[in-house]
C-alpha cells in the first residue's frame, strides 16, 4: 500500500511539472466554471499567483463579451466528445485590468486523474454569482482550457495589411485591365478595371466554371478565331510573352500583354494586361484622314507653310515675320518675346517613345494658346521649344508666371502620369533700340539663366546674365585646359561593409581646383559631358585612382575600386579596350573594379554600349547602377540590365530620421536587388540612426559623411581611420 501511494505521489509531481512546462496557459475548470487546476504559464499570462486562479472562476479572467465564447466551446464539446472544435478568439483580462488578445482551445478531463492532487488545485465548488451549471451536464465534468496569447502577431498582421494594401491600391490605381490565371486555368486574381472593360459581372467569376467568361469575351472580339489562337500558343509555350491588338464588335481596340507568373523559377500562372487604346487609335485614324484631305487642297496645303505641322501653331518664320514687323512700329509701347524650352524632354522621348513626346509637345502647344489668347504670334520654334510674341501688354511678367503655373499641370500620356517642366526667358524692348536677333537672344539667355536657377520658373533678362554666360563661358575655356595644367584631381570616400567591419571599396571622385578655388563636381561635370571633355577627364580619374589605390587593393583582394563612368565614355569604341590597358599598368586586377554609370545610359543603348560593358564584365570588372530610383527606371528592369550592384540614391536614406520610420519602398528595393543576385550599397548615410536602419535591412555596403567625407590620395589613411571608428561605434550601441 505504501508502494501505490509513494507511485501516485511520483505521478502527481510528474504530472504538475509536465504542466507547468507548457508555455500555453492550462486551465482545468468544472462544469460550473471552477478553476481547479493552472499551471505557471497561466499565472504568467494573466499577472495572477498560480494559487490564486485555484478556486476563481474563469469567467473573471476574461473580457466582457467574450465570457460566453467558453461555455459554448464547452456546450460544443460534450456535444461531440471525440472532435477537438478550433481555437476561439477572445480578449483576456490582466491581473491590472487591462486586456489583452488571445485564443483558448480545450478538450474534456478524465473525472478524476491525478491533476486533482497538483498545488492549488481544489475540488469542484460554487464559487458566487459567477457560476452556473451547464444543463445536461455531469457535475464531475471537467475541461482543460489552453489560453494563447496573440498580441505578438498584430505587428505581423498590421505589415501584412500595409503590403496587402500597397498591392490592392497599386493594381486598382492602373488604367489596365489586368487578370492573372493559375496555370490550372482558375482565375486568381483580377482588378475592377478588367471587370469594367470586358462588361463582366463579378458575380460570374465566383463560379466553379471558367466557360461563362469565356463565352462573353468571344462574344465581344471581331476575331474570335485569332482570340483563341493566341490563348493556345501561350498554353503550349508557359514560358512566352505575348502582345497583340484586340478589335471589338463595337468598335473599341484593345492592347493585349501577357506574361508568366513566376514564384522563383517555378511559373505558377498567367498575367494579362489589356489597355484600351481606342481614343488614341481613333486620334491617329482622324489624324490620316485629315493628312488624305490636307493632300487634296492646295490651298490648306499653301497654309501649312506658316503653321508647325506637329501643334498647329505659328512656325519660326511667321514667329520671325512678325517680331521684325513689331519693332518697326512706332506707335507700339511694348514689345515683349517670352522664349521657352521644356526641361528634360529628351527623358520622355528615351522612356515613352517619340509618339509619346509628340503628344507632350501637342498638349504643351494646347495649353499654352489657352495661357496667351491675345498674343500676337504663339509658335514653335522647333524641338521642345516655344515662343510668344506679345505687343502692348500691360504686364508680361504675370502672362509669364501663368505660363509656367498652367503648364505644370501632370497630363496623362498613354497611361503614365506626367507632370510638364519648363523655363521661361522674357526680354522686352528697352529704351535702346534693338534687332528682331538681338531681343530673341536675349530671352534665349534669360531662358538658360532659368534652367541654371532651377528650372520649372521664369526669369527676365537682365544685363548682369550677360556676364554670366561670359563667365560660363570662361569655365568652359578653362575645363578645356584643366588636365594639361594638372587641376584636376582625385578624392576617395570609403564605402564599409557591416558585416566584414571594414573598408571595402573606395569610390574615386574627380575635382577641379582654378586658380586657388574648388569649383563644385554639380557645376563642371554637366559642363565636362555636354562639351565632350568627359572622356579626358573620366580617363584622368580613372588612371590616377588605379595608380594611387594599387597597393591598398594588393593589400587583400576582396577590396575595391569604384569609378563614375559617363555614357559619353561608353559610347568610344576603344573604352573597355583602355580601362584594362590602366588597369594592367597600375597592376590592378579588373576584378577589383567597379564602374558606376547612371540608368540614363541604357535608354536606347546601343549594342556598342553593351558590348563595352560585356567586354568589361567578362574580363572580371563588376558594373554598378547609380542613384538607383531616382530616374524613369523601375525594380522590375533590373533583371534585363547588365549590372551587378545598385546604389540606393541618398534623397531615398534621409527618408530615415529616427530609425523608427516604417518605409516600404527601401525594403522593397534591397529585397528585389538582392533576389536577383545583386550587391546593394547605399549613400548618403549621414547619421548612426540611418546607418542602423539600412543594416537591419541587410543592406550589403554603406557609404557617406558618417563614415568619412571624401579625401585626397596622401589623407588614405585617415578616411580609413575614421571609418573604422564608425563602424566600431556603431557596433557598441
Amino acid at each position: 500500500m505504501a508502494d501505490s501511494s509513494h507511485g501516485n505521489k511520483v505521478a502527481v509531481r510528474t504530472f504538475g511539472a509536465v504542466l507547468d512546462a507548457n508555455p500555453d496557459a492550462l486551465l482545468a475548470v468544472t462544469a460550473d466554471g471552477t478553476i481547479t487546476v493552472a499551471n505557471a504559464a497561466a499565472a504568467r499570462l494573466f499577472g495572477l499567483p498560480q494559487e490564486g486562479l485555484a478556486g476563481r472562476n474563469y469567467r473573471t479572467l476574461l473580457a466582457a463579451g467574450f465570457k460566453d465564447e467558453v461555455d459554448q466551446l464547452f456546450r460544443q464539446l460534450m456535444a461531440s466528445p471525440g472532435e477537438f472544435p478550433p481555437p476561439r478568439e477572445i480578449s483576456g483580462l490582466n491581473s491590472d485590468g487591462t486586456e489583452f488578445s488571445a485564443e483558448v482551445a480545450g478538450s474534456l478531463l478524465p473525472t478524476e486523474g491525478p491533476q486533482e492532487a497538483m498545488h492549488g488545485s481544489v475540488p469542484p465548488q460554487s464559487t458566487g454569482g459567477q457560476t452556473r451549471q451547464y444543463d445536461g451536464v455531469p457535475a464531475g465534468t471537467r475541461m482543460l482550457l489552453s489560453v494563447r496569447g496573440t498580441s505578438h502577431r498584430q505587428a505581423a498582421d498590421a505589415d501584412l495589411r500595409e503590403a496587402m494594401s500597397l498591392l490592392t491600391a497599386t493594381l486598382e490605381s492602373t488604367a489596365d485591365g489586368i487578370l492573372v490565371m493559375s496555370t490550372d486555368g482558375h482565375v486568381a486574381g483580377f482588378n475592377d478595371q478588367f471587370l469594367t472593360m470586358w462588361n463582366i459581372p463579378p458575380e460570374l467569376l465566383e463560379g466553379d466554371s471558367e466557360d461563362p467568361v469565356m463565352r462573353l469575351i468571344i462574344a465581344q472580339v471581331a476575331d474570335p478565331v485569332a482570340f483563341i489562337a493566341r490563348l493556345t500558343e501561350v498554353e503550349d509555350d508557359p514560358a512566352a510573352e505575348s502582345h497583340d491588338v484586340l478589335e471589338f464588335k463595337d468598335g473599341r481596340t484593345f492592347e493585349r500583354y501577357s506574361r508568366p507568373q513566376r514564384v522563383g523559377d517555378n511559373i505558377v500562372g498567367r498575367v494579362w494586361s489589356f489597355r484600351d487604346v481606342t481614343p488614341r487609335r481613333k486620334a491617329q485614324e482622324q489624324a490620316h484622314q485629315a493628312m488624305l484631305d490636307l493632300a487634296a487642297q492646295a490651298e490648306k496645303l499653301r497654309a501649312m507653310a506658316f503653321q508647325d505641322p506637329l501643334t498647329g501653331l505659328a512656325n519660326r518664320a511667321v514667329f520671325n515675320d512678325g517680331l521684325a514687323e513689331a519693332l518697326q512700329e512706332p506707335r507700339l509701347k511694348a514689345v515683349d518675346v517670352l522664349l521657352l524650352d521644356l526641361d528634360d524632354f529628351k527623358e520622355v522621348n528615351d522612356i515613352l517613345g517619340h509618339q509619346a513626346g509628340d503628344d507632350m509637345l501637342i498638349e504643351v502647344a494646347r495649353r499654352l494658346r489657352g495661357c496667351v489668347p491675345t498674343a500676337d504670334v504663339v509658335a514653335r520654334l522647333g524641338g521642345d521649344e516655344f515662343v510668344v510674341l506679345l505687343t502692348a501688354c500691360p504686364d508680361a511678367d504675370e502672362i509669364a508666371a501663368c505660363i509656367v503655373r498652367c503648364l505644370h499641370v501632370p497630363v496623362t500620356i498613354n497611361g503614365t502620369v506626367l507632370r510638364p517642366s519648363l523655363s521661361l526667358g522674357l526680354a522686352s524692348l528697352g529704351q535702346d533700340s534693338v534687332g528682331p536677333s538681338e531681343l530673341l537672344r536675349q530671352a534665349d539667355i534669360a531662358m538658360y539663366a532659368a534652367k541654371a536657377a532651377g528650372k520649372n520658373r521664369f526669369l527676365r533678362f537682365h544685363p548682369d546674365m550677360m556676364t554670366a554666360l561670359v563667365k560660363r563661358t570662361d569655365m568652359e575655356s578653362g575645363l578645356q585646359q584643366a588636365v594639361a595644367n594638372g587641376e584636376i584631381t582625385v578624392d576617395y570616400q570609403p564605402i564599409v561593409s557591416h558585416r566584414m567591419g571594414q573598408v571595402v571599396m573606395f569610390e574615386a571622385l574627380a575635382r577641379w581646383d582654378r586658380g586657388g578655388e574648388r569649383v563644385p563636381p554639380s557645376v563642371f561635370i554637366p559642363l565636362a559631358e555636354r562639351t565632350g571633355l568627359i572622356s579626358e577627364i573620366g580617363s584622368e580619374v580613372m588612371a590616377a585612382g588605379m595608380v594611387q589605390l594599387a597597393g591598398w587593393l594588393s593589400e587583400d583582394p576582396s577590396r575595391s575600386l569604384a569609378v563614375n563612368v559617363s555614357g559619353v565614355q561608353l559610347q568610344e569604341r576603344d573604352f573597355a579596350d583602355t580601362v584594362l590597358r590602366l588597369a594592367e599598368a597600375a597592376g590592378v586586377a579588373p576584378f577589383q573594379l567597379v564602374l558606376e554609370v547612371t540608368e540614363s545610359v541604357f535608354f536606347d543603348a546601343d549594342c556598342s554600349l553593351i558590348k563595352q560593358l560585356s567586354t568589361l564584365r567578362e574580363a572580371g570588372a563588376r558594373v554598378a547602377l547609380d542613384d538607383f530610383g531616382t530616374g524613369y527606371s523601375s525594380l522590375g528592369r533590373l533583371q534585363d540590365l547588365p549590372v551587378d550592384t545598385v546604389k540606393i540614391d541618398k534623397t531615398f536614406v534621409s527618408m530615415v530620421r529616427t530609425g523608427n520610420e516604417m518605409l516600404p519602398i527601401l525594403s522593397s528595393m534591397i529585397n528585389m536587388a538582392q533576389s536577383l543576385g545583386l550587391a546593394v550599397i547605399a549613400e548618403g548615410i549621414e547619421t548612426a540612426a540611418q546607418a542602423d536602419y539600412l543594416t537591419a535591412l541587410d543592406c550589403d555596403s554603406l557609404q557617406g559623411y558618417l563614415f568619412s567625407l571624401p579625401e585626397p590620395g596622401e589623407r588614405l589613411d585617415h578616411a580609413l581611420h575614421h571609418a573604422e571608428e564608425a563602424l566600431n561605434a556603431l557596433k557598441a550601441r
